[in-house]
């Protein structure tokens, strides 16, 4: 860090990460791990891609995370009849009586929040899916001729059921690539399954407290990208990158398997990730301890799989588990 200020600043990150997990974890059970990683993503100034079968609270933590925050909140719930108006909004045409006359007036969509919930988003076609792309990637929208700033902080939580495939659109890879990770959500344990019933079939009720404002975590948001990273980390990120991608290297079952491999974004995402993720340790710089433990949210939605590996029963994860074994 350069200054006392970045340091001050970097400690009311470690700070208010530990308020919020104390928080969240009022209302959601478990699942630890996910929570870090999208705290994470969150710092890092990236959206996330949660994916997990129905029941396990994807919606749940998303509306906690936006509660507990002092933040606009806004959900989509994605159909196949969803319009790309019904995201960043529409024009409407007016009575003006101070005017004596018509005008026209733009109502913003739900994209004008700083959480977005886009719940279920591979359910509407791809031509309603585009409308996040250049607010993810630009954080503005354009709307007839006019182009509209984002608030910020701005983040995109998107969800994504991945047993039923009947009446969904696959989320195209350019718009896979503008997620900054992919959370895989799990059964909970035993005993974790028990406390849930438990709190949801009774009375309990969580009394969540606001930890942080819109400022303060802009704040925190560039204090994350001072974090000093050696170059041995990172030719370590870029290495497992370009590592990914069929052709460019000597190991086998990346050629065998993969298709198409991780691109630029993956290596800029591996070092954010892994930066946020040492500040919230209490650390002021990354480790190559930092890079494995997020590249599996970084990475698994960035490889595209040939079939034969389909066939073989093959998962991105497995695939980047060997590649950090090579590595």
């Amino acid at each position: 860090m350069e200054n006392k200020k970045d340091m001050e600043a970097a400690e009311k990150l470690i700070k208010g990460r530990t308020q919020l997990f104390e928080q969240i974890q009022k209302v959601i059970v478990g699942q630890a791990k996910v929570v870090d990683e999208i705290l994470a993503a969150f710092f890092a100034k990236g959206h996330v891609l949660l994916v997990g079968v129905p029941g396990l609270a994807k919606t749940l933590l998303v509306s906690t995370i936006s509660e507990i925050l002092d933040l606009k909140f806004s959900r989509i719930q994605f159909t196949p009849d969803l319009m790309p108006s019904d995201i960043v909004g529409y024009e409407i045409l007016q009575e003006n009586p101070a005017a004596g006359g018509r005008e026209i007036k733009f109502i913003q969509g739900p994209v004008f929040a700083n959480i977005v919930l886009a719940d279920e988003i591979n359910r509407t076609p791809p031509k309603t899916q585009s409308a996040l792309l250049q607010a993810m990637q630009e954080y503005r929208v354009t709307v007839s001729g006019r182009t509209l700033p984002l608030q910020l902080p701005f983040m995109v939580l998107a969800t994504q059921n991945p047993i039923e495939q009947e009446g969904t659109y696959p989320l195209p890879e350019a718009q896979l690539d503008r997620f900054f990770m992919q959370v895989n959500i799990g059964y909970p344990d035993e005993n974790e399954e028990k406390q849930i019933v438990s709190r949801t079939t009774g009375d309990y009720s969580a009394n969540l407290r606001k930890i942080l404002r819109a400022e303060d975590i802009v704040s925190l948001q560039n204090i994350v990208r001072k974090v000093p990273v050696s170059d041995s980390t990172l030719d370590y990120a870029v290495k497992i990158a370009r590592l990914s991608r069929p052709g460019t290297g000597s190991i086998d079952f990346v050629n065998k398997w993969i298709l198409w491999g991780a691109g630029p974004r993956a290596s800029q995402s591996l070092i954010l990730a892994a930066k946020a993720r040492c500040l919230m340790s209490g650390r002021f710089a990354v480790s190559k301890e930092d890079i494995m433990e997020t590249a599996l949210p970084v990475l698994r939605h960035r490889i595209v799989l040939n079939f034969q590996a389909e066939a073989e029963g093959i998962s991105p994860d497995h695939i980047i588990k060997m590649l950090l074994e090579k590595i």
